[in-house]
């Protein structure tokens, strides 16, 4: 049977192509597919410690069983830190991401989006691009995303967030593409009856953000350009 393999950042530019098809035998599993990849792309032994696998667009576990036609990533190391118009704050939706700018327009659509009468504190978080990181200067980021699965991570995160805060209502918007100094690539807001539900779920959020969301960001200087992330 045959599997459709995509690669993203870290691990595409180590198996130098962003996506084929890969045999497999019947019955294989996840761990009998990243083995075969390994084989064949022996750069890729030095990722696989932190690197994940996702199948049709969920995460899935070494040893769990494939299909023919499935879809099959590595998912490197994430960087908290597929996109639409501006929205409406009409229409604006709680999860977004997008290639337009997040401005203070939409900062204060999601701030509105979380608020209400039975929302005495209300929190945002905004990530923006600084001039350096680690020592070295910054001239802009890069942010690639697995669109369709960071999308679904995005809403799931906050349903379980909105779970385990009671009362608290949360919204997250991540700009994907080239983004210059001083550009925001992340709005987080979360609104609760009280400031410390407000501050645990916004906290909550971006955390759980860097580490589980497939966006990836490269970070581009005088001295080159290189993938960055929260985990070695």
């Amino acid at each position: 049977m045959y599997l459709n393999v995509l690669y993203f950042a870290h691990v595409r530019e180590r198996v130098g192509r962003s996506e084929e098809r890969l045999e497999v035998p019947d019955g294989a599993t996840v761990a009998d597919a990243v083995a075969l990849l390994v084989m064949r792309y022996p750069a890729l032994e030095a990722l696989m410690a932190v690197v994940r696998v996702a199948v049709d667009g969920e995460f899935a576990a070494l040893d769990a069983p494939l299909h023919d036609g499935a879809e099959l990533v590595l998912i490197p190391p994430v960087a908290g830190g597929a996109g639409t118009g501006p929205a409406a704050p009409a229409d604006l939706a709680a999860v977004d991401l997008t290639v337009e700018p997040l401005d203070a327009a939409r900062h204060e659509a999601l701030t509105q989006l979380v608020s209400g009468p039975a929302h005495g504190g209300v929190v945002t978080f905004v990530g923006a691009v600084r001039d350096h990181a680690r020592g070295r200067a910054v001239v802009r980021l890069e942010y690639e995303a697995y669109g369709a699965m960071a999308r679904r991570q995005l809403e799931r995160l906050v349903a379980e967030v909105e779970a385990a805060v009671p009362g608290s209502v949360c919204a997250v918007h991540h700009r994907v593409g080239v983004l210059d100094i001083g550009d925001v690539a992340v709005i987080v807001a979360a609104g609760s009856a009280h400031r410390d539900e407000a501050f645990t779920a916004c906290r909550m959020l971006i955390d759980r953000l860097k580490q589980d969301v497939p966006i990836w960001k490269r970070e581009v200087g005088p001295d080159g350009a290189e993938w960055v992330s929260e985990r070695p």
